[in-house]
């Protein structure tokens, strides 16, 4: 087994309600002076009526402009000169901007989200896309953020769509890591902590994510909600943090990044593609039964488990079988199932679907 590297948490974590009034003196117990401030303006809609406004701390706000792409890692990075610290407030893209950015720019990052929709949070890396919303890398950083901020007021007043995808993206954790730790023999501790970790985000979510969802649309900051959000942010970041490679991804997100190729799902959240990701993983590795189990949960919760939930159609095979060539491109982490894979096994397992979801 190579080297296995634990970025396991952030320097300094807070997941509590109302945490933001602490922020100004966070930032400067760790030496801050001057934020060069990464947002998109829903984002910033969000966390503005809860952002300390002492004026003892100096912030430059600059507004993120649609991707977490190479060109706009460049453009922000060729912004931010004399600040000492980058600070992410938003979703999982800007979040992933402000790291990739902080990282160019040599600065430490503090991240605030607005969403529970990944573990963007927590993770030292970031999900590259063109200018389209193509995938078409992972960076991972040599620095974990240096301080995390969750602030439940913020969160109790997102779409009810990113914790449903943020619920998806995060079971996939368990899928994807068990189906890598498995094959290794007599894994080190890290990686029995990230094994263990997942199977913890699963049992979480399928406990709690029914309530959570409830407690999301009637505003209660209940124990399922934190619960919840939790799991999201910080024990699906752990799984990857403490696993690296063995903990981050395999079939389900190489099923996401096939279908970013095509027009029709770019109206999905990353969560959504990669619910129907697991599915397809499942599938593949013939374990209906599992299948069976979480379909009830993928009804109630509203995630997509058929092409049509996709805005796809079965009957196209052409298209199926180009989103399959994508899935199975030499460098995707489906390959990592350690099992044969080729593109009519793929579009064979979406029709598999198809018929087990009109059960």
């Amino acid at each position: 087994m190579d080297i296995i590297e634990v970025r396991g948490a952030p320097n300094y974590y807070v997941c509590e309600n109302g945490v933001l009034t602490h922020l100004e003196a966070l930032l400067q117990r760790h030496g801050f002076t001057n934020g060069f401030v990464i947002c998109g303006e829903r984002s910033w809609q969000a966390a503005e009526p809860y952002f300390p406004k002492s004026g003892k701390f100096a912030y430059s706000f600059f507004p993120y402009k649609g991707e977490c792409s190479l060109s706009e890692i460049e453009r922000l990075s060729a912004l931010c000169t004399h600040f000492d610290v980058v600070i992410g407030i938003g979703g999982g893209k800007v979040l992933d901007l402000a790291k990739a950015v902080a990282n160019q720019v040599h600065l430490d990052v503090v991240l605030i989200p607005t969403l529970a929709s990944t573990c963007a949070a927590w993770t030292p890396l970031s999900v590259i896309y063109d200018e389209n919303g193509i995938f078409i890398r992972y960076d991972v950083f040599p620095k974990s953020p240096s301080i995390v901020l969750v602030d439940t007021r913020i969160l109790l007043h997102s779409p009810v769509a990113y914790l449903r995808a943020g619920i998806a993206d995060t079971l996939a954790k368990w899928y994807e890591a068990d189906c890598i730790i498995r094959q290794v023999n007599n894994p080190p501790l890290s990686v029995k902590i990230a094994h263990q970790t997942a199977y913890l985000c699963k049992t979480v979510l399928l406990e709690h994510g029914r309530a959570a969802i409830n407690d999301l649309i009637e505003k209660r900051d209940t124990s399922s909600f934190r619960q919840v959000i939790e799991a999201i942010i910080m024990a699906g970041g752990m799984v990857g943090g403490f696993g690296d490679r063995y903990g981050r991804i395999a079939g389900a997100h190489s099923v996401h990044n096939g279908l970013t190729k095509i027009p029709e799902t770019h109206h999905l959240l990353h969560g959504e593609k990669v619910a129907y990701g697991i599915l397809v993983q499942l599938a593949l590795e013939e374990n209906w039964d599992e299948i069976h189990r979480l379909l009830p949960f993928y009804r109630d919760l509203k995630l997509p488990y058929t092409l049509k939930q996709l805005g796809l159609d079965a009957t196209e095979k052409e298209k199926l079988m180009y989103i399959a060539e994508e899935i199975i491109k030499p460098h995707e982490s489906i390959h990592l199932m350690n099992i044969p894979v080729d593109r009519e096994k793929i579009v064979e397992a979406f029709d598999q679907l198809e018929k087990f979801g009109s059960l």
